[in-house]
């Protein structure tokens, strides 16, 4: 990712977290973790952890400098023993790395004894399968941004994100290539060194770091509450999970007609529980239907049972006097339409992804909430049907083409970009958002 513009010097570190947090929610979605390096990205890492309501804890590495010069790196120790060293700038001072054992024996020690005072018995967080982003307060020569990321990496994460607030252009450069998502805020061509690009820039004490740990481990709220449910519609019964935030801001559906099981549409919901809404996804199609591969199940049925599952959500939740909103993909889609228009006081806001809305036009002309149509494609035909639907719309409409999105049930990255134009949507037109 290219490097913006953006108004400097940072205030503190903390003002640069909140700066980054915008640029990173795209590629924070998969049981998000945020792991800063000590001790300039702490509080960095602790605001934008506090904004994505992701895990959040230390990255343990250590600049490797050079003897009598130890702002000088020529390399970098990580917390799992790996060294990494710059070869080229070794190799122009002509210093081989045997040269640097002593060094790397005492980095070696130093990083242990900040081990045990950050991170005490408490193991270390889990990596694998997770969207991991490694924050620091800014990259001079990416020597330890690098033995962090090498780190990372071979713990498996489901994506690889490094963020920084402020980094000098070569080392943007060589970094490119070791990170899934490279996020920058500027890399300015007159970078000497970090700590110009902040008014306070104070030096921060293991006492710090500690401080910040502690108070974000109070400020972590409980986990989420999750159950299975089966809803009653007409002679049918719905298969769902609602999940329930400790902090409830209000209610959404994910209608999903062709199965919820698929880890990637758990993730959507998992990005909106994380902001505070409850959630409800939902198969508008039975097992028994899925079964016998059923396909003649009408838009007017799968509406009808999308009408009785927001009645439950709104009496099953806290949130039973606001308007809830709904997430309608495939076969549910023009569904998600039908029930708007003939819920108008319940139902607040509907993203639709892929699938024919047109197929709701009966309903169209009496859907007043704000609807998001989401494209699978670019193609002509499936647009045009899109627009000519919007068209017909008597509330705010917006469509969004997801590039690839077509493979988002086939292990593409697009489906990232989905959750966050949702959530995007509800925050901006459900009741009570946005604060």
């Amino acid at each position: 990712m290219n490097p913006v513009p953006v108004s400097l010097p940072f205030t503190d570190r903390s003002e640069a977290g909140r700066r980054l947090a915008e640029r990173v929610r795209p590629f924070a979605v998969r049981d998000p973790l945020v792991l800063a390096l000590p001790r300039g990205g702490v509080p960095v890492g602790a605001e934008l952890a506090r904004l994505l309501d992701a895990d959040f804890d230390v990255l343990m590495v250590r600049k490797v400098g050079l003897p009598g010069r130890p702002e000088l790196g020529v390399g970098a120790i990580s917390e799992d023993g790996h060294v990494i060293f710059d070869d080229l700038a070794l190799a122009r001072m002509r210093i081989p790395r045997q040269a640097l054992a002593e060094t790397v024996e005492a980095e070696r020690k130093e990083l242990e004894r900040r081990r045990r005072a950050y991170r005490g018995d408490r193991p270390t967080p889990r990596i694998t399968g997770r969207d991991c982003v490694v924050v620091d307060d800014g990259v001079a020569t990416g020597g330890t941004a690098r033995a962090a990321l090498h780190m990372v990496r071979q713990a498996d994460p489901a994506q690889l994100v490094l963020a920084v607030p402020v980094a000098a252009p070569e080392a943007v450069a060589s970094l490119r290539e070791e990170a899934d998502e490279l996020v920058v805020l500027s890399a300015p061509d007159n970078f000497h060194a970090v700590g110009e690009w902040y008014r306070d820039f104070s030096q921060l004490s293991d006492g710090h770091v500690t401080a910040i740990l502690a108070e974000r481990g109070r400020a972590h709220p409980p986990a989420d509450v999750a159950r299975g449910v089966r809803i009653r519609a007409g002679e049918d019964y719905l298969d769902g999970d609602l999940t329930m935030p400790a902090a409830l801001r209000g209610a959404i559906v994910l209608a999903v007609g062709e199965g919820r099981t698929d880890p990637r549409w758990r993730a959507i919901a998992s990005v909106l529980r994380r902001s505070g809404y409850a959630t409800l996804l939902l198969d508008l199609v039975t097992a028994g239907e899925r079964a016998e591969h059923a396909e003649g199940v009408g838009t007017e049925v799968l509406g009808e049972r999308l009408n009785a599952a927001v009645t439950w959500l709104r009496r099953a939740t806290d949130a039973a006097n606001e308007p809830v909103g709904v997430l309608g993909s495939g076969t549910a889609a023009p569904a998600a339409l039908v029930t708007a228009a003939e819920r108008p006081r319940d139902v607040g806001a509907v993203v639709v992804y892929g699938g024919r809305i047109d197929l709701a036009e009966p309903a169209l002309s009496r859907v007043r909430a704000p609807v998001m149509v989401l494209l699978e494609s670019g193609d002509s035909f499936v647009r045009e049907l899109s627009e000519w639907a919007r068209g017909r719309m008597a509330g705010p409409t917006d469509l969004r083409v997801m590039p690839g999105a077509e493979q988002l049930l086939e292990g593409g990255q697009e489906w990232r970009q989905v959750a966050v134009e949702t959530l995007d949507w509800f925050d901006r037109h459900l009741s009570g958002s946005g604060d």
